[in-house]
């Protein structure tokens, strides 16, 4: 199909929904733009190269879903479409976002994940009733400063790029409940990381984090701590403050030894320390009676407590 539209579209078209998924379709024509009523737009998995100018006339259009085509470029008219509130343009082969995005002030959710990206728009922080950003799988080396700015942020998943650093204005994303930044180049974090009061998971794997600041302690509502595969030597006391742990993954790291305050986690379930130089475990750890799984294979030269036996039958899963 190149381009000619299903008879079922006036039906669609009622409901306001207009779903050409999966279709194989390799342009659009210009008269799907008088379809002013529609509301959502869904040409995922298709191999579009371009869309008409016309699609800047859906004035109601809220929903615009370009998963997984071939698009380098959007047409101007796409940034007078002020009612959208979700726009995914995952999996394409987009560089480069003009300024323009910053005019769709209603955005909720934005996906720009698996694209080449090497920078965001400065006006990505006009979008201040955003959500979740999505911005995994680009080339991104660093992060506009006004994307800090955006305060209603629940989720921001920068995975799988170039960053070497967060600034300190990551901890003004005070609603913010998930960040991911796993498969970076980062080599530290910022103090102000502990100011996410509401932030749940925290993923950081496969950096090149060889600390942590003793600030993390102020995640009071952090229920997983992903650090596997970072230089990690040692940990902050201030970890055992993560009431509310039940996941952490210290995995491939190079831990010598681990904080006795790591036995205050009294929530927590899974704690993985494979691949490690560790040598001794605090007693603490013993006594976590929530603790479900703990694993320590591939530490060397552990020594293992008698308390580990006494996790095992009380039915904790322990691999050694």
């Amino acid at each position: 199909m190149t381009g000619n539209l299903p008879r079922s579209v006036d039906d669609l078209r009622r409901e306001g929904v207009l779903d050409l998924a999966g279709g194989q379709l390799t342009t659009i024509p210009e008269s799907l733009g008088h379809m002013a009523l529609l509301e959502e737009l869904d040409l995922d998995r298709n191999q579009l190269v371009s869309l008409p100018a016309s699609i800047g006339q859906m004035a109601n259009l809220k929903s615009l879903s370009l998963y997984n085509n071939r698009l380098a470029s959007l047409p101007d008219s796409v940034w007078r479409l002020t009612d959208l509130q979700i726009l995914n343009l995952a999996e394409n082969r987009f560089s480069f976002l003009p300024e323009g995005i910053g005019n769709l002030t209603e955005l909720r959710m934005l996906d720009l994940g698996h694209n080449e990206l090497a920078f965001l728009p400065e006006a990505i922080g006009n979008l201040q009733n955003l959500s979740f950003l999505y911005a995994s799988n680009n080339r991104l080396t660093s992060l506009p400063g006004s994307l800090w700015d955006l305060d209603g942020l629940l989720y921001l998943n920068i995975t799988d790029n170039q960053l070497s650093s967060l600034p300190d204005a990551v901890g003004n994303l005070a609603r913010l409940i998930e960040l991911r930044l796993y498969n970076n180049q980062l080599s530290s974090l910022p103090d102000s990381l502990g100011r996410l009061s509401k932030l749940r998971e925290l993923h950081l794997m496969d950096n090149k984090l060889m600390s942590l600041p003793e600030a993390l302690g102020g995640l009071k509502n952090l229920r997983k701590l992903i650090l596997q595969g970072n230089q990690l030597t040692s940990l902050p006391e201030s970890l055992g403050e993560l009431a509310n742990l039940t996941d952490l993954d210290l995995r491939n790291n190079s831990l010598e030894a681990l904080p006795d305050s790591l036995g205050k986690l009294a929530h927590l379930r899974h704690l993985d320390l494979r691949a490690n130089k560790l040598v001794n475990l605090p007693c603490g750890l013993g006594e976590l009676t929530n603790l479900e799984k703990l694993d320590l294979r591939w530490n060397k030269r552990l020594i293992l407590p008698d308390w580990v036996r006494l996790l095992e039958e009380r039915g904790c899963t322990v691999f050694v």
